[in-house]
């Protein structure tokens, strides 16, 4: 049953409309912004799309960074975003005449997206926000080049191999990384917890899940993953991904240009600490919905029907799953919600017994409107126990008592669902203690039950009851319960 678990816990977004807000205001989608405004028929740039090197102060200056040194650069980064992003157009060069040996310069307008950006819906915006996103991505596992005539060969091609870059192995790294984070990031509720340090980011991808004490190997690598990180976090955080707090200068002048990973949480920050943003856990989730990961959302089945709302939180941590049926809820009246999940939480397969748990669960939420379509259950062998439960916690009257059979199929239902879910053993024990010293003779009547998981359930009761004598009942009572099927 673990498999059909998901393999993410599901994560609250904010709205779009939040989320399109926070993309306006990302820093680096900002700036490509201005530049596109900027961008007229003066615009000269190179064969590759970029600003030429004589336009580049003037763009500095248009976004107010013509005192920064590193203004240039910024606006060389803006203006690729602009462009790889389709808020400007850029028209190729006119073709040079036999006589000329340079190339010639193209020009850039005004691009499509730019109207889109600042007239589109909440999800055009994001959509742009995304490709900005891949942009960011590529220039953050792109190597490092230091003198860029040393990689050229003597065909004049560029030799990747001196390089010692692997593209696909950066990108499945950083990968690993932002998915690392997303799961480090989303706590038990689906929201986001605090910021995750940098040194436990960089041993969740290096150091093995079986390993004691990390080796001095294991320790350098943690070391050169984190200084690599440093770098791509610098990176992403412009276009609004994350919140990040560098690796301390002073650390490298320390100790050389790698710190060692810290051995106690005093200084923990000075070691790097980022977290997802609420924009930047939407980007990684689109990332992995696209490489066709499992990464669930809350909202995701509020228009889909009860059987999907049933079956789909089953694994849910209690907050994400009450999140989830209160906006599933809210789109319905609750008569109606009442029939659809009652109708949904019937059946005697495996998943059973989780559906009408949850299905309870659901109905707990719901109002007095509900309650006749509660009471029409009532005579249903599956249903009855749960709708007697429910009108019972409302104070309702002319509830009729359940049959013995209908309490002790419910009992075997309620351990099968708690079961299925591997709540807290605490509670279970209780629970299974709590149900056999309210019925005597509970097992000369349980192993009798119409119910697929009785003999399961029995066997588990004979593995969690403290007292031996009653665990042994049990254990008799679930070999009878298999002899009888």
């Amino acid at each position: 049953m673990s498999g059909d678990r998901p393999t993410l816990p599901p994560v609250r977004l904010n709205s779009e409309a939040e989320l399109a807000r926070d993309a306006l205001s990302a820093p680096l989608l900002a700036r490509a912004v201005r530049l596109a405004r900027w961008a007229g028929p003066d615009t000269q740039v190179g064969a590759g799309g970029e600003l030429v090197e004589e336009q580049l102060p003037a763009a500095a200056t248009e976004l107010g960074l013509g005192d920064d040194q590193d203004g240039p650069a910024y606006a060389s980064e803006a203006w690729r975003v602009a462009v790889d992003t389709g808020l400007v157009d850029v028209q190729d060069a006119p073709e040079a005449s036999g006589d000329e040996d340079e190339d010639g310069e193209g020009t850039a307008s005004v691009g499509e997206n730019l109207g889109v950006l600042t007239a589109g819906s909440p999800s055009d915006v994001l959509a742009i926000w995304l490709d900005a996103f891949d942009v960011v991505f590529a220039d953050a596992t792109a190597p490092m080049i230091d003198d860029f005539a040393d990689l050229v060969g003597e065909d004049g091609e560029i030799d990747f191999e001196r390089l010692e870059w692997d593209p696909e192995e950066e990108a499945d790294f950083l990968e690993g990384v932002l998915g690392n984070l997303y799961l480090l990031t989303v706590s038990e509720g689906g929201t986001p917890e605090g910021p995750v340090p940098l040194p436990a980011l960089a041993a969740s991808m290096i150091v093995p899940d079986d390993m004691g004490e990390p080796t001095d190997d294991i320790l350098e690598q943690v070391s050169d993953a984190m200084m690599r990180l440093d770098d791509q976090f610098r990176l992403l955080e412009p276009i609004g991904l994350v919140e990040y707090e560098p690796v301390d200068e002073a650390l490298m002048a320390e100790v050389g240009d790698e710190p060692a990973p810290p051995v106690d949480d005093e200084d923990v920050a000075r070691y790097g600490m980022v977290r997802l943003t609420p924009l930047g856990l939407y980007g990684v989730r689109a990332r992995m919905l696209e490489a066709g990961v499992d990464a669930p959302a809350v909202g995701d089945l509020a228009d889909k029907g009860a059987d999907a709302l049933l079956d789909g939180i089953a694994y849910f941590p209690e907050l994400s799953a009450r999140a989830e049926t209160e906006q599933w809820l809210a789109r319905r009246q609750p008569a109606d919600a009442a029939r659809e999940l009652l109708a949904a939480a019937r059946g005697n397969d495996a998943g059973g017994p989780l559906r009408r748990l949850h299905c309870q669960q659901a109905l707990a939420l719901t109002g007095a409107s509900a309650e006749p379509a509660v009471r029409q259950v009532l005579p249903d062998p599956e249903l009855g126990g749960l709708a007697r439960v429910w009108l019972a916690e409302r104070g309702a009257l002319d509830v009729p008592p359940p049959s013995e059979t209908m309490i002790f199929w419910l009992a075997i239902d309620t351990i099968a669902a708690q079961l299925a879910v591997e709540g807290d053993l605490e509670e279970l024990q209780e629970l299974v203690e709590g149900l056999v010293g309210q019925h005597s003779g509970f097992f000369d009547a349980a192993w009798r039950v119409e119910h697929p998981a009785t003999a399961d359930v029995l066997e588990a009761m004979g593995r969690l009851h403290p007292d031996k004598s009653t665990a042994k009942d049990a254990r008799k009572a679930a070999f009878k319960a298999r002899s009888r099927v």
